[in-house]
């Protein structure tokens, strides 16, 4: 997994939690009682499933 700076994983966990609550389906077993969708987009971070990828330009 690429190492990421807390800007882009701070990004990535947002946009994603932005899906999530907009609707998009969970991409893991979400633990029974947990809506909020940060939680849940920091939960599928760090399990390496979210389907965001960072172009760095250097």
């Amino acid at each position: 997994m690429m190492k990421y700076t807390r800007f882009e994983k701070a990004r990535i966990i947002g946009a994603r939690a932005l899906q999530i609550s907009m609707g998009a389906p969970v991409l893991i077993d979400v633990p029974r009682g947990e809506i909020d969708p940060v939680k849940i987009a920091e939960a599928e971070f760090e399990k390496g499933v979210i389907p965001i990828t960072v172009k760095r330009m250097m």
